[in-house]
């Protein structure tokens, strides 16, 4: 049986896209921040279809955490074939608004945690020189989001981290690969009243945000289906930017 650790597994996206994996028949790592309740109904789901499901709290800036979840892992399913780095914040302001600790939350939790995640799982992939890295982009980090600067910023530096390591990896038969994601409805689009909805529907070709079964998804397609696949920050916004 194959393994995929998911950061950012305790909702939307990240949750959506450990129960695709699961439905596959995958062994989940599921890394969230706070979200202990959160994590133990995804256990509860995930047994109940008969995988194997490890679930640890931390913060995933925290190069000790990142660690011990690798380690353990490797420990309770014998490797890891599948890293989906989908943890991520966002703060909402202008510029001069955002503080240099704003600045740094959000370079941690999105970059740094994805840099720390890949590193941590190198190893593993090389023995078996095989593996895939699939990174939570975002259409921000292409076109770049106004108030959203900070967070399109942490997006743009994944988008190319995420080309460098495919090319750094690639000869090791190691694939990375990134998700774009537009307007996806999560918590993270929560706060936007019924109006902005309308206003953004009006944007969106498909006249609607994507749902997070569709994000998680397209994420496990990306990080399985496609074997020749590298290198790709591959936008999936229903037709937004």
């Amino acid at each position: 049986m194959s393994s995929v650790i998911i950061t950012g597994a305790s909702g939307g996206i990240g949750r959506s896209a450990a129960l695709a994996f699961a439905a596959r028949g995958f062994d989940i790592t599921a890394a969230g921040f706070t979200s202990a309740d959160a994590l133990s109904s995804l256990e509860h789901e995930i047994r109940a279809v008969g995988c194997g499901i490890l679930t640890m709290t931390g913060d995933v800036s925290d190069p000790a955490f990142i660690e011990k979840l690798t380690e353990e892992t490797v420990s309770a399913f014998g490797g890891i074939d599948v890293l989906v780095n989908n943890a991520g914040i966002a703060r909402y302001g202008l510029i001069q608004d955002m503080t240099p600790e704003d600045f740094d939350r959000i370079m941690a939790v999105n970059v740094k945690s994805v840099f720390l995640a890949t590193r941590s799982v190198i190893p593993h992939f090389l023995k078996k020189q095989s593996g895939s890295i699939v990174n939570v982009s975002s259409v921000w980090g292409i076109a770049g989001g106004s108030t959203e600067v900070l967070y399109s910023a942490s997006k743009g530096a994944i988008n190319a981290f995420t080309k460098a390591a495919a090319r750094e990896l690639g000869p090791s038969g190691i694939r990375v690969n990134a998700a774009a994601f537009g307007a996806i409805d999560t918590k993270m689009n929560a706060h936007l009243s019924d109006e902005d909805r309308s206003l953004l529907y009006e944007e969106i070709a498909l006249g609607r945000m994507g749902t997070p079964e569709e994000a998680g998804e397209f994420i496990f397609d990306l990080a399985v289906n496609h074997p020749y696949l590298t290198g790709q920050v591959i936008t999936f916004d229903g037709g937004w930017i």
